[in-house]
């Protein structure tokens, strides 16, 4: 992967959205993340989809819409407190 950055299904499974990265990828090609950096909006469509620092995210997981901005990338998947260390919630606005 590019410096300063990761794969979008490694971020998500890292950061404990998904109990694993084959589920975070099966959901990534869904489509049903969008991701705005530098003020620009898109959808993540490739888990191999480079995540970089800032990036927000917004999606929807079991009927709870999550809106978060990438703050680490992690080494591994580690406990709870680890993975919630990997993201700042943002406020939604209706």
């Amino acid at each position: 992967m590019i410096d300063g950055a990761t794969r979008a299904d490694v971020w998500l499974w890292r950061a404990r959205f998904f109990k694993t990265r084959t589920l975070a990828a099966a959901f990534i090609e869904e489509g049903r993340i969008r991701l705005t950096r530098a003020g620009h909006e898109s959808r993540v469509d490739k888990p191999a989809r480079p995540l970089k620092i800032d990036d927000a995210l917004v999606f929807a997981i079991d009927g709870k819409l999550f809106a978060v901005r990438v703050v680490a990338f992690g080494e591994r998947r580690g406990p709870p407190k680890e993975a919630r260390a990997l993201y700042a919630r943002l406020e939604i606005s209706s």
